[in-house]
């Protein structure tokens, strides 16, 4: 029993330093892995050394200069986004104030690449919390606050000048309304006017009716008599009264040439 025990003692010491033995030598091709991958970094090899410390990473995880070197990397591919979010992971795991630091204000470069001044002063601010003595990171803190004012400054300008081109289409909106409603007005205005003379022409033309009786009337007029006009009935008794004096003057004629013959007397009259 003694020695069953004793058996599974060593084995169980052997199984640790075993894990042991292979952990240091994961850590040890780890720290080779970012001493690669910086060599490739100061040659400008990014994306080599980028492969160089994930491959520390997939060795040793918990290796915060690996991971803070690998942010780096992408930082200098300008993939910016997924440099912030390799800082972010970074600082949280950050062992001290210097580290957190350093990570924060590559952060807030990161952020100054892309235009969120914002973002990029409070990573700043963080930076300066955390080491108030760096002096680089206080330069580019003042710098992201005037470049972050210049952009709130734009930002309103912009609005005023979008609200006053809303302003303007709206005026031209109402006074294109206006000038449709002064239309229709003066449209009303002349079909007024147009109504106005069509009545005219209808109080000039009269009722086919009124006309009619206008007409007869007129005939009526035509035949009561005017000045210097004789009537009809004072026509006809001339007229007769010509035919019996033409009558007489005819028998006085026939009267006298009897006179100048031999004839038998005979009474006419």
């Amino acid at each position: 029993m003694k020695n069953r025990l004793f058996i599974l003692f060593l084995c169980f010491t052997s199984l640790v330093f075993s894990q042991q033995e292979n952990a240091e030598k994961l850590e040890r091709e780890a720290r080779e892995d970012v001493r690669e991958g910086n060599k490739l970094y100061n040659q400008l090899k990014f994306d080599e050394a980028e492969v160089a410390y994930k491959k520390a990473l997939a060795k040793n995880p918990n290796y915060p200069k690996a991971s803070y070197n690998l942010g780096n990397a992408i930082y200098q591919q300008s993939r910016n986004k997924e440099a912030v979010a390799q800082f972010e992971l970074v600082e949280k795991t950050a062992p001290d104030k210097m580290s957190k630091a350093e990570t924060y204000h590559n952060m807030g470069n990161a952020f100054m690449n892309e235009k969120q001044y914002d973002k990029a002063v409070e990573a700043y601010k963080n930076s300066m919390r955390n080491n108030s003595k760096d002096d680089e990171t206080r330069y580019n803190l003042a710098m992201a606050q005037e470049l972050l004012k210049d952009q709130q400054n734009k930002d309103n300008k912009d609005n005023k000048d979008n609200k006053d081109n809303k302003d303007d289409k709206k005026d031209d909106k109402n006074k294109d309304q206006k000038d449709k409603e002064g239309g229709d007005d003066e449209k009303k205005e002349d079909k007024k006017d147009e109504k106005d003379k069509g009545k005219d022409k209808e109080d000039e033309k009269g009722d086919p009716k009124k006309n009619d009786e206008k007409k007869d009337e007129d005939k009526k007029q035509d035949q009561k008599p005017r000045p210097n006009q004789l009537s009809p009935e004072q026509m006809k008794q001339l007229l007769e009264a010509m035919n019996n004096e033409e009558n007489k003057t005819q028998k006085k004629l026939n009267a006298q040439k009897a006179k100048g013959k031999k004839v038998k007397q005979e009474k006419d009259w």
